[in-house]
């Protein structure tokens, strides 16, 4: 799907794909129906303009009674035409765009959201000062459901419309040759004379036109695709806002960030004016193009054979009214080139997104392009733990050199390692880097096999889903009962929460809206016990915590999680220990000068240490509430 045609043809070769042509087969079907009712309609508009003409005739028996027939003839046909054919057609288009849209969605989606975190590499820019690499695609949000829906929509609209034509021509032409007759200067082509004179004047009027549309036409994409990334961009400024505007309420900077609006809607709004502009001098062409169409040129090529008396007045307007369906026809293309524009726009948005999805399924050849990448990630027997060889990070560059060096490390089972260092040093970095999340660099990555690794990080955006989801995440809700999920919050200090396991919402707030910084950390905390990992990286996934709350947030997961490796990242200097005294790390990996070191921190003698790791009295803790909520039986 990295190309306009791939797009278009995916899904009528997916395994949907007996839908997919069911309903074009049907689609098809009422187009040649309605084209077929269009030549019905002419010969109708002729027999009406006839009997009104020749109502006063004397050899008119019943005149009133030819132009009712003549008229509600009309009028059936054109019911049959608009609302049956072209009605249903329409019903069964819109499922069509609904299907293919809900198909190309789900393949985006399934793309994205890989185990590869497509989503997250796709976003990385690997353009280096020369211009080499690749340019990350910009509102991915926009191109995943603003442009798959117009670009399927604009797709299906462009089919029907070249169906539609094809058929016109064979209908509408055949109708004319049935009709044809010799044309005066003309004789050579004997009863072919007012066919050839038809299609001459179609032939002559509507390529030219043609051509100016694709002219405008070309602008108009250009346009059309300038202003998608200047409404994405606003768009996606308004949703970061609203994520912090907390922030930019503590430091007033809402007239910082009423600035940065009005900057990017400037943009929408130059663009718009350039855009409608545009539109509106297509749409003069276009009227005038249609009235020159249906008054001079459907009624030229039947007036001389009509001024010399070769056919008759119901002849001749018969004979102009298929000229004319013929040229609307045939016009289609000008009549849609501004919805064309559009559906390439779409499509070129699409595509580069799809080209962008495929360029980083493997990602030490996507970041090679810009740098060294050469990362190794493998397992072995989880009683070795967690093993890092020669791993060195690296910024973007061909010619960089690493920024953090780390030797030989092993994290055993069980172990607890402190990660300091100043800000800056890359403490965030190596975590990234082992976890496969770090694109420049070299080394080796050994995860002890079958184990569980959760990543916690500071900044924490809960989805819109139910705190029991939320806990349980990624595991789905019916992995875990309600009862372990109560024990878990209850744990993690957010027992007030736990009628609310089925809630979306409370107080008319999502949870990431509700929960405070600190709140949602200890979320994170009831995850930890619920999941029960066996690695554990903590990036300052204390930070909105406490003192008090630090240290229960630690001694919750050692009392519960005693087999669990812990690599932290911490604010703090030193690490934190129990309220009793008790180390909670058993080593440190101290970052500087570029060089990363672990050593074992002093142990405290056995039998003091034993005494104070025991658990401490469980009156501490908050009384379980568990009568306030229904547990389901699963």
């Amino acid at each position: 799907m990295r190309s306009f045609w791939g797009l278009m043809r995916a899904y009528w070769f997916s395994d949907r794909w007996k839908e997919a042509w069911g309903l074009t087969l049907v689609i098809a079907l009422l187009t040649a129906l309605s084209s077929k009712a269009a030549v019905w309609m002419a010969e109708a508009s002729g027999d009406l303009v006839n009997s009104i003409a020749f109502f006063h005739d004397p050899a008119n028996a019943a005149p009133l009674a030819s132009l009712l027939t003549s008229a509600g003839t009309l009028l059936l046909l054109v019911v049959i035409k608009d609302a049956g054919f072209t009605g249903i057609r329409h019903l069964f288009s819109t499922t069509l765009h609904r299907k293919w849209r809900g198909w190309l969605d789900g393949r985006f989606n399934a793309a994205l959201l890989d185990t590869n975190h497509t989503h997250f590499h796709v976003q990385h820019n690997t353009v280096d000062a020369n211009g080499v690499g690749t340019a990350a695609p910009d509102n991915i949000d926009q191109r995943v459901q603003d442009s798959i829906k117009g670009m399927t929509g604009g797709a299906i609209g462009l089919a029907m419309g070249i169906m539609s034509v094809a058929t016109s021509l064979y209908f509408v032409g055949q109708k004319l040759l049935e009709t044809s007759t010799s044309v005066r200067g003309l004789e050579f082509l004997g009863n072919y004379g007012s066919f050839v004179l038809a299609l001459a004047a179609v032939a002559a009027y509507v390529p030219l036109n043609t051509y100016i549309a694709l002219k405008l036409g070309g602008v108009m994409e250009r346009l059309s695709v300038r202003m998608q990334q200047a409404e994405g961009s606003y768009r996606g400024e308004l949703t970061i806002l609203l994520r912090r505007s907390f922030h930019v309420a503590a430091s007033h900077g809402e007239g910082v960030q009423q600035a940065m609006h009005d900057r990017l809607y400037r943009d929408i709004d130059r663009t718009w004016g350039r855009l409608n502009t545009v539109n509106a001098g297509y749409m003069s062409f276009e009227s005038i193009y249609g009235f020159i169409a249906a008054r001079f040129v459907a009624y030229g090529p039947g007036l001389v054979p009509y001024m010399h008396g070769q056919i008759n007045l119901k002849g001749y307007i018969t004979g102009a009214e298929l000229v004319n369906s013929l040229i609307s026809q045939c016009s289609w293309f000008i009549q849609v080139m501004p919805a064309i524009a559009t559906l390439k726009a779409n499509s070129e948005r699409v595509t580069d997104l799809a080209k962008a999805i495929e360029k980083v399924q493997t990602p030490p050849a996507f970041y090679a392009a810009t740098g060294q990448s050469d990362f190794s990630y493998g397992n072995q027997n989880a009683l070795f733990g967690l093993t890092v060889r020669n791993l060195e990070l690296m910024h973007q560059g061909r010619d960089a050199s690493p920024f953090l060096t780390v030797a030989n490390l092993r994290f055993r089972r069980g172990e607890w390692t402190f990660v300091s260092g100043q800000s800056g040093c890359g403490k965030t970095s190596l975590v990234k880097a082992i976890n496969g999340l770090w694109p420049y660099g070299r080394g080796a990555v050994v995860f002890p096999e079958g184990v569980r690794t959760i990543y916690a990080t500071q900044d924490i955006k809960l989805p819109q889903l139910s705190l029991k989801q939320l806990v349980c995440l990624p595991d789905a809700p019916a992995a875990h009962s309600e009862a372990k999920v109560a024990v878990a919050l209850h744990k993690a200090g957010l027992g007030d929460f736990i009628e609310h396991l089925d809630d979306e919402s409370r107080q008319g707030k999502s949870w990431d809206q509700l929960l405070s910084g600190g709140q949602k950390q200890k979320l994170v905390a009831a995850r930890i016990l619920l999941l029960q990992p066996g690695v554990l990286f903590l990036d300052e996934a204390t930070a909105a915590l406490d003192i008090d709350a630090k240290i229960a947030f630690h001694q919750v997961i050692k009392d519960n999680c005693p087999d669990v490796t812990v690599i932290s990242v911490m604010h703090e200097s030193v690490p934190p220990k129990s309220a009793m005294g008790v180390e909670f790390y058993d080593s440190i990996l101290s970052i500087a000068d570029g060089v990363g070191t672990k050593k074992a921190l002093a142990s405290l003698p056995a039998e003091l240490t034993t005494l104070l790791a025991q658990p401490q009295p469980e009156e501490e803790w908050p009384p379980l509430r568990f009568p306030r909520i229904r547990l389901r039986q699963k």
